[in-house]
């Protein structure tokens, strides 16, 4: 194999591998839409969603839906 040719083939895996790698991260995106679209269609909503609403109207944080993040206590 000369050189030119090892140059080529190694640029010819590089740019497949990278090709594959976009791919697969375009159809995983779509993938994880539609199970969010789905999650929301049946009424399940996102904890940030339910915060930013609790914002919105003005709640304290402890009118929140999330539970409050334990503390442990110091000796």
């Amino acid at each position: 194999m000369d050189h030119l040719t090892f140059i080529a083939a190694s640029y010819a895996v590089s740019f497949l591998a990278l090709a594959l790698l976009v791919l697969w991260l375009v159809l995983d995106n779509r993938a994880q839409r539609r199970a969010l679209d789905d999650l929301e269609a049946r009424g399940v909503r996102r904890r940030a969603a339910a915060a930013n609403d609790a914002a919105a109207r003005g709640a304290s944080p402890a009118a929140s839906p999330l539970p409050a993040p334990k503390r442990e206590a110091r000796p």
